[in-house]
């Protein structure tokens, strides 16, 4: 198939779409530069307006991806390989390493995906990171734990999103931090012989930053300040962005981006990199090797029009990034999550209401969807709202009163149904 021919512009292989309300707004943006031709298991569906062609494979398999990947090359020239979803970084390295493109290795993917070999690979670069042991029992846990010393944080070995992060204060809360951490899964990420990693717990307000690598050549672009809920858990309830943020010109938080990303061997593309402010400074907790969840990238470019979608496709085809910042505002995000358990009868949003400063008010589940709490489940967003404004005071403050703007409806769950 082939929708759009136009051999002015490179071709990059894009690898899996991901869901259209959270990334459509990157291919509308990549596409307006490249051509993109689609290697996934399903049809295109909502993400064919922004294609070239396509073809249908099991993205999740690097050998059947990579014979996929050359037939594509046979027939048009190939300029780069363009990926962000989690679970489908690792495949997609190894079709830029089978095409000799211009990218990062599937070993140094693999760093970022598998959390102890990232702890393992800072570790010998001296990063300042958490305390980190993996295990593969809860009596392991246990003796991690004593070794350590309470508080401690049990996260799943493999995962994203703060999904399965669980933080035990006690040695009489490890079973149940340990089950959560076991217990959690996403598609297409591998399990490990020792899954958990039980880590020294480290105070302070998170921040999370993409920045692009060309040649490992570092330029941050999007920082976002976290707001987390659900104590003990981490689930991610908010983000704000503030172009002016002085962190993002700051020489050590640069040095340290630098310097684990050298270590780990990521030279090319965007990568979300997650830090903890303590009281004895930066504390690196992970990287990511692809473009933010959460609509983070989309925060940037409404506080200062930097687009890292674009960046990271601009590295993946061998090109110098070209970064502009062309206005400084604050973005931010809040999800919002129901009372309790229940399932959804509607969710609909008070559009006459969405005003300035607040920019946009979406909805996230349809009738029907079961929305579970931690324990029993995670990300249970049923609508998020935006707000834009010049000073974060004024985003914190429309944001905190703007959860009415999306109205819900359900009928409660008992929590062992």
């Amino acid at each position: 198939m082939d929708t759009t021919p136009d051999p002015s512009r490179p071709l990059l292989l894009l690898i899996g779409t991901g869901p259209r309300r959270n990334r459509e707004f990157v291919l509308e943006s990549v596409s307006r530069r490249y051509r993109l031709w689609l290697l996934q298991p399903a049809e295109p569906g909502w993400a064919e307006r922004y294609l070239t062609g396509y073809s249908v494979v099991d993205n999740t398999d690097p050998d059947k991806l990579v014979d996929a990947a050359q037939q594509v090359a046979r027939s048009v020239q190939v300029s780069g390989v363009f990926c962000y979803d989690e679970g489908l970084v690792w495949p997609a390295a190894h079709v830029t390493r089978a095409l000799d493109l211009v990218g990062n290795t599937p070993e140094a993917i693999w760093s970022c995906r598998d959390k102890k070999a990232t702890r393992t690979a800072l570790a010998g670069a001296g990063i300042p990171q958490p305390v980190s042991t993996g295990v593969s029992s809860l009596a392991q846990a246990r003796a991690a734990a004593a070794e350590i010393g309470y508080p401690v944080v049990l996260k799943p070995r493999g995962l994203a999103g703060s999904m399965g992060v669980r933080r035990a204060d006690r040695a009489d809360q490890l079973a149940e931090a340990y089950d959560a951490a076991r217990s959690a899964s996403y598609p297409n990420v591998p399990v490990y012989d020792e899954g958990v990693l039980v880590e020294e717990y480290v105070t302070g307000p998170e921040i999370s930053v993409d920045a692009v690598f060309f040649d490992g050549a570092c330029t941050p672009l999007v920082l976002a300040r976290k707001q987390v809920g659900f104590d003990p858990f981490f689930e991610e309830v908010g983000h704000l962005v503030d172009a002016a943020d002085p962190l993002l010109a700051d020489d050590t938080l640069r040095g340290l981006l630098e310097r684990s990303h050298a270590a780990i061997g990521f030279r090319y593309g965007v990568t979300h990199t997650e830090f903890k402010l303590t009281p004895q400074g930066l504390r690196l907790i992970e990287v990511n090797a692809r473009l933010a969840g959460d609509l983070i990238a989309y925060l940037g470019v409404l506080a200062s029009g930097v687009d890292t979608a674009m960046a990271a496709a601009d590295a993946a085809a061998g090109q110098p990034p070209e970064v502009a910042f062309p206005h400084r505002r604050v973005a931010g995000i809040r999800f919002l999550y129901p009372p309790h358990d229940l399932r959804v009868e509607s969710v609909s949003v008070r559009s006459a209401e969405v005003q300035p400063p607040i920019h946009q008010a979406e909805v996230m589940a349809a009738p029907g969807a079961v929305l579970r709490l931690p324990p029993r489940g995670y990300i249970a967003r049923y609508g998020y709202v935006i707000a834009v404004a010049d000073h974060p005071e004024e985003v914190n403050r429309a944001l905190a009163g703007s959860a009415g703007l999306v109205r819900l409806t359900g009928q409660a769950l008992a929590e062992d149904s």
